[in-house]
């Protein structure tokens, strides 16, 4: 039996959840998120919880079940809490700022990098050195802090780049000059 599949999710009270044919739609204070579950999956919805089974120990089916259970249960904290990830900038004069509803970074290149961002996205800037991403869907707010760390990730010389905040980047010694 899956260690994750096995655990039911609980629904917050502010959380609606609604299932219609594999389909799992959830309201919430953080908005609106719907997801199509894989129709193997036997899913319920009873007392406030919901439950994952399987139809069988196969691997494939072994392997959807902790899958399915995880998609619904960060559906489930998304729309309740949200995610937020946030990036620390190091280098001399790396700054972001937002300009709008966009996000401009100075990189050290010879263009600033300018981006824009789904509305169910939130992006701010507390201090120049500093990116706050936050929103429902914990993909998407993975997937646009990762597109952010890409255009400059930290280099091992001088640690200097775009890393999440608490990420350890491990040092490399330099040249020794004789």
């Amino acid at each position: 039996m899956s260690r994750i599949g096995k655990l039911p999710v609980s629904i917050p009270e502010k959380v609606e959840v609604n299932l219609k044919d594999n389909y799992l739609t959830c309201k919430g204070p953080q908005g609106e998120l719907g997801s199509q579950l894989n129709s193997q999956m036997e899913i319920k919805i009873e007392d406030n919880e919901i439950t994952v089974n399987r139809p069988s120990d196969s691997k494939e089916h072994r392997s959807l079940h902790g899958l399915t259970r995880s998609l619904i249960a960060n559906m489930v904290e998304g729309v309740s809490s949200g995610f937020t990830r946030k990036l620390e900038i190091l280098g001399v004069g790396y700054k972001a700022e937002m300009k709008g509803k966009n996000l401009m970074l100075t990189l050290g290149y010879s263009h600033s990098i300018v981006m824009s961002f789904p509305e169910t996205v939130q992006t701010s800037v507390p201090v120049p050195n500093e990116i706050v991403v936050q929103g429902a869907d914990k993909e998407l707010v993975g997937m646009i802090a990762a597109k952010i760390r890409s255009f400059r990730k930290p280099e091992p010389y001088k640690g200097k780049g775009i890393r999440y905040s608490g990420e350890y980047v491990r040092r490399k010694a330099g040249k020794t000059g004789a």
